[in-house]
């Protein structure tokens, strides 16, 4: 691993966070996870609605939704508040199927007339022939009014995208398109013996470690499966799907303008859509069809009746996060998770493996830049290994051992991380960093011997989750300096000394327009990875 220093991190987001923060505050409970339905049968439908923008405007779009209730929910704690599907999203609804399984899929077009044919694409899977629907150029289509039936035998596990193929250019700008997940028939025994999956260390079993994820702190398990492939090594701890796309407005005015006209009285017949799709010029970027700040509400928030899914993720040091990621628009958007590199697993579901088949091959990307239709499937981590201060803040003199049920000896494990006790706070702690609070290694201060100074505390950026010092957890700063000492600005009204107190590192687009909404910032493709210290419960059912 070569992860980027907290310095690069504190120093990008206090010129970002100012602004994001103070529209973000309303989110702190909301978290990703990779909601979605499950099969292997889907009846879906394609129809308009509008879409909700950060700037307040209603975007008339098309999109997939269910035109009955799917069999069930995955992760099955996260469904919709009504209990009832969306008859329109953008994306279209996460399909969740097993591998080997015989996926159904039946497409009622419920499109304006005037919009014609519609279909939806499978890319990776090969269609058993059809018995209902129209020919069409690229696949078989439904005619407004008709219904089309897919299927296909889900043959590998992975992420893949799924979208229209009528018409593309148009029909996927307005909204038509969607993530299918495929999860592996057979979960190597490695992945299932419980969470934390990253070493949990040779008393894993002595320490109570189960199925049950993070017993530490008593969180539920929302992986949709214990690995990502047919493989040990696509173990993971928590999962999140990341769907990027762009919008035009200027094509969906000119599609809602032309269907009111075909709707008209005395319109010609057929009356059929001429909607140019050139010049092109997005003005929202979408990531999950939300832009920031909307990305960071909860899922299936009423704000937002057709953008279900929000992009808000979270995680504890150490954890193997997987990213899901799709490309869903017409561009390419170099996407940067700041705090360490993403190893890509996989691209459209097909494992990257050394030659002989014994090891993961694939790179590891400083952005996750995405092709238009192109998935990948990728682990992200962070541990502060390399900070060269203690981020749990813990000082020689504080006699924490028993207070916060740490070993101040930090007896690391052969990779050089504290690993014997998975219920402990500073689980997975970088041992070589222990016992050296910033206040008595000042490696940030030029006056102590230190590359940098950091910045003054009192006017960093603090918000809703970060912890306003270089140290993990709602007690860390109190620790790093004793009882009687505090490093300002803990115990702000944004951030009490009891609260999540998290390093927030900003996910972003590189492409600096495209963190704009309507050419505003912030927006945009944009988004907060919060890594929380060990005693935060974090809840993924929102």
């Amino acid at each position: 691993m070569r992860p980027k220093t907290m310095r690069h991190a504190l120093i990008k987001t206090r010129t970002l966070l100012a602004a994001v923060i103070a529209v973000a505050v309303h989110a702190v409970t909301a978290h990703a996870a990779a909601p979605g339905i499950t099969g292997p049968t889907f009846n879906l439908t394609a129809q308009p609605a509008y879409l909700t923008e950060p700037d307040g405007q209603s975007v008339y779009s098309w999109g997939y939704g269910c035109s009955a209730q799917p069999a069930g929910w995955a992760p099955a704690a996260i469904a919709p508040p009504t209990g009832g599907c969306p008859n329109m999203q953008v994306p279209g609804p996460t399909l969740i199927v097993k591998e080997g399984d015989t996926v159904t899929v039946k497409l009622t077009n419920n499109l304006p007339a005037s919009a014609g044919n519609t279909s939806i694409l499978f890319p990776g899977f090969t269609m058993q022939p059809f018995t209902d629907g129209t020919a069409g150029l690229l696949t078989q289509e439904a005619a407004p009014g008709q219904t089309v039936t897919y299927t296909f035998v889900a043959s590998g596990p992975g992420t893949r995208a799924y979208y229209s193929g009528t018409q593309s250019d148009l029909q996927v700008e307005m909204g038509m398109y969607g993530a299918i997940i495929v999860l592996p028939s057979n979960v190597p025994a490695a992945c299932t013996a419980g969470l934390p999956l990253t070493n949990p260390g040779a008393n894993a079993i002595a320490k109570g470690v189960t199925s049950q994820a993070h017993i530490g702190v008593q969180e539920g398990d929302f992986r949709l499966a214990a690995a990502a492939y047919d493989n040990a090594k696509t173990c993971y701890d928590r999962e999140y799907l990341f769907q990027f796309s762009e919008m035009d407005p200027n094509i969906h005015t000119q599609a809602e303008s032309q269907v009111a006209a075909c709707n008209a009285p005395g319109a010609p017949v057929p009356c059929t859509l001429q909607v140019p799709t050139e010049p092109y010029h997005p003005a929202y970027f979408m990531i999950n069809g939300r832009s920031m700040p909307d990305d960071m509400d909860p899922n299936y928030s009423v704000q937002y009746p057709h953008q279900p899914y929000n992009g808000n993720p979270h995680m504890h040091p150490g954890e193997l996060v997987l990213l899901r990621i799709i490309g869903q628009g017409r561009w390419q958007h170099p996407f940067h998770e700041h705090a360490n590199h993403v190893r890509i697993l996989a691209r459209d579901g097909n494992l990257i493996l050394t030659p002989d088949g014994n090891a993961l091959a694939g790179p590891a990307l400083f952005t996750t830049t995405t092709t238009p239709g192109l998935a990948m499937d990728g682990i992200f981590y962070y541990t502060g290994r390399g900070l060269n201060w203690d981020m749990y803040g813990h000082n020689p003199k504080s006699g924490n051992k028993t207070a916060f049920n740490v070993d101040p000896a930090c007896v690391a494990d052969v990779n050089g991380y504290y690993t014997a006790d998975p219920t402990a706070v500073n689980y997975f702690e970088w041992c070589q960093d222990h016992e050296k609070p910033v206040q008595a290694y000042p490696t940030g201060d030029i006056t102590g011997g230190g590359p940098v100074t950091l910045p003054d505390p009192n006017i960093l950026t603090n918000g809703a989750w970060y912890g306003g010092s270089p140290y993990l957890g709602p007690s860390a700063t109190s620790r790093a300096v004793g009882i009687t000492g505090t490093t300002p600005p803990a115990g702000t009204i944004a951030n009490s000394p009891s609260g999540e107190a998290g390093f927030a590192f900003m996910w972003h687009s590189h492409n600096e327009r495209e963190i704009t909404t309507n050419n505003a910032f912030p927006g945009g493709m944009m988004m907060m990875m919060l890594v929380d210290s060990r005693e935060f419960v974090i809840d993924e059912t929102n």
